[in-house]
Formats: C-alpha cells, structure tokens, sequence
C-alpha cells in the first residue's frame, strides 16, 4: 500500500492509550478529544483494547480509505490479531457476511442485494411516507412530551425492514429488545449470547416456515437459497438476523440523534425546516451522517500482508482500527469540521464504510432519513426538547451511538 500520509510516530508500549475512549459530556456530538488530538498529532498509532491486545488505530480520512480498499486486510474475526470489540463467549460472534472475506463474502452478499437497489428503494417511498405520516399523525393526536424514540423513531425502520423480510412487526419487541442486549457493551457475554439464540432460534422458525409455504419477500428469497442448496438453515438465519438488526438499529438511533442534533443547532433545522427541495434535503441527510456517526467504535480488520500506511509499516497478523467518526471530521476533507453545515457537499463521508464492505442497506437508510428529516420538522414546527440537554442519556454503553430516550414535545 502506498504511503498515503507522512509523520505517524508509534507510542511506547507502556503509555498507549486505551480505546475506545471516553466523550465529552458537554460535547456529546463530537468524537472524544483524544481522537482527535490523535488525528493532529499521531495519526496512526497502537492502542490497547479491553483484552490487553494491541492493534493500530487509524485517524485520517485518506488513510481509513486506504486501508479499507486494500485486499490485504480482512474482515473475518477468525483472522490472526483481528481486534474485537467484545468477549468472543456469547459476545461478538461473526454476523453473516459482513465478517467475512471474499470470494464467501461476496457470494454470500449477492443473495440479498437486489432488495437494496436503489430503483427498488426508491418504490417503498410512498410507503415509508406514509407511515412518517401516520406515526406523527399518533404523536400529535395526544398531548406531549413524547419519547421520540419509542413512538417514532424506532417503529419507522422497524416496521420497514419487517415488511422487506416477512416478520410480522407484533413481534418487534421480541427482536428490539434482544438486539439491545446484543449491542450494549455492559452486557455480559451469557446476557448477549442468550439474546442472540433467541433472536436466531425466532428467525430459524420463520425461514422454517418460508420452507414450507414460501411468500413475496426477503425471508422467502433466502429460504429458496437454502432449497437450492447454496446454503444451509444456519447462514440463512445468520444472513436473516444481520438484516433485521442492521435494518432498525442504526436507522433509529440516526432519526434520534440526528433530531436532537438539529434542535441544538436551530439555523440548521430552520433552514431544513423551509426548505421543499428534495436535493437539499438529501443533501442534509449526508451532512449529518457525515457529522454524527453512530458506529463509534471503529471499524476493525486484521492485516494479513505487511503492508505500509502514514510511513509505518503494519505486519500480517496485526489488527488495525479505523476511528470512522473522526475520519468524517478531518479538516483536509471537510473544513470547519466540527461545524453542522447542511449547505455542506458531504457525500464523500465514510458513515456507510467504503470498499467491497461498505453498508449494503445505505440506500434504504438514506430514503428512510429524507422521509423522515423530510418531513418530520414541517409537520412539527414547534418540535422541542422537554428536558435539558445534560438530562438525555447517551449510548456510550453500546457499540451503537444514539439516545436511550428522547423527551420531546411541541
């Protein structure tokens, strides 16, 4: 790999610092401080992790797109110095393709990406519209303050991957509250090892029964690979389980995060507000996803050639970690970048990862975010916070950013 930036020096291994690492509770949209120290001073150097181990840290934009386009990397946590985010007893475990190498990755990828084509994407519109409108149409029919979280923000993607699958969203409590326990990090590997057989052993039974009476939907298109014998039921309800995760989880805690965001910065959300340009809004979902990454604690891959990055070389068997959220606020990509700028061009945001990896939902994300920042603030033009800012609970206790709740009223 070529050098892609200069002046990187390694810590001492007896004053690395500790990742991930702790926000700022007055700044609770910004990276931590240390990362971005880090991106000034050191942009690449090693870090320890939870289980003593030691993998390089990535901070530049430039580097993190190197890095993540470049085949000697690997995805799968079964690679040597591959560095996880949590005990590997009931915790991390390996979700479906996204942890995997090509050729499998890519073979395994291609079953479910025509869903999630843009053309596809584009004719559910009217119908995520439509339930926007009916989930605000509930809000305003009783008097506030309301938890956007639970009465909007979550049943918006919920009820939408449900409907792209075939699961039936009566049961969305039994999967939001088993995908809770899986991504918070003070969950203790029985606690997320149960929530992931229950979760799985629930989606084996709907492939189960796709077998058996197939329908018009994702389950069935996954089910009919199983009866082709390009998979077994067990990567079948892996690949289900990565969807219906990824399909609500990330989505929901966006809308949230990205609200409050908005009510923190009212000139941004003035201009949202009167703007009826659809280009603009698009345009304002990509600033804010560039501007609040939710995957906040880094995408990982371990090095399986040497390879050479800001002047260092990383040997095979090391780990590396890529700190997206503050590759998205490097000032030689982004001026200004801590500033909330909607009028900003920031389509070269790496929210959605890049290279043969990079999210395979984000069409549907990013329809699903101009529905709802689309609309949300024009039929709620008084939309308010109803509790101070230093009352909102944060999500530093996931591995997915967001607010546990979030009290509003107009």
């Amino acid at each position: 790999m070529a050098d892609t930036l200069a002046g990187a020096v390694p810590e001492a291994p007896d004053s690395l610092p500790e990742f991930p690492m702790p926000r700022e509770a007055r700044c609770p949209f910004d990276p931590p401080p240390a990362l971005k120290d880090l991106q000034e001073k050191t942009p690449l150097t090693k870090v320890r992790l939870w289980d003593g181990s030691e993998p390089w840290l990535v901070t530049r934009y430039a580097d993190q797109r190197a890095v993540l386009g470049d085949p000697g990397v690997s995805a799968d946590t079964d690679s040597p110095g591959y560095p996880t985010k949590a005990s590997p007893e009931g915790g991390e475990g390996k979700l479906s393709f996204i942890m995997m190498d090509d050729p499998e990755h890519a073979r395994l990828r291609r079953m479910v990406t025509a869903p999630f084509a843009v053309k596809k994407v584009e004719a559910l519109r009217p119908a995520v519209q439509r339930i926007v409108d009916d989930l605000i149409d509930g809000m305003l029919s009783r008097p506030g303050p309301v938890d956007l979280v639970e009465e909007f923000a979550l049943p918006i993607p919920s009820l939408v991957i449900c409907e792209l699958l075939g699961v039936p969203y009566d049961d969305h409590a039994l999967f939001q509250e088993n995908t809770k326990t899986m991504v918070r990090t003070t969950a203790t590997p029985e606690q997320r090892g149960a929530a992931t057989r229950e979760m799985a052993g629930y989606l084996a039974g709907q492939i189960a029964k796709r077998l058996a009476d197939p329908k018009d939907d994702l389950l069935s298109s996954i089910a009919g690979r199983v009866t082709a014998g390009e998979i077994d039921h067990q990567q079948a309800t892996e690949m289900a389980l990565l969807l219906l995760i990824a399909g609500h989880e990330t989505t929901a805690n966006m809308i949230a995060l990205g609200t409050l965001a908005l009510l923190q910065n009212p000139d941004q959300l003035a201009l949202l507000r009167d703007s009826d340009d659809p280009k603009f809004v698009a345009g304002a979902v990509e600033e804010l996803l560039r501007y609040l990454h939710i995957t906040h604690l880094g995408r990982r891959r371990a090095v399986t050639e040497d390879m050479e990055i800001a002047g260092q070389v990383i040997k095979a068997g090391e780990g590396v970690i890529m700190a997206n959220e503050i590759a998205n606020r490097d000032p030689e990509v982004f001026p200004d970048p801590d500033r909330l700028d909607l009028t900003r061009d920031a389509r070269r945001h790496v929210a959605f990862g890049f290279g043969v990896h990079q999210c395979l939902g984000q069409p549907l994300a990013r329809m699903e975010l101009q529905v709802v920042y689309g609309t949300l603030y024009k039929r709620v033009p008084t939309l308010k916070l109803a509790c101070a800012l230093e009352d909102v609970r944060f999500k530093n206790d996931a591995f997915i950013y967001g607010v546990h709740e979030l009290p509003v009223s107009w």
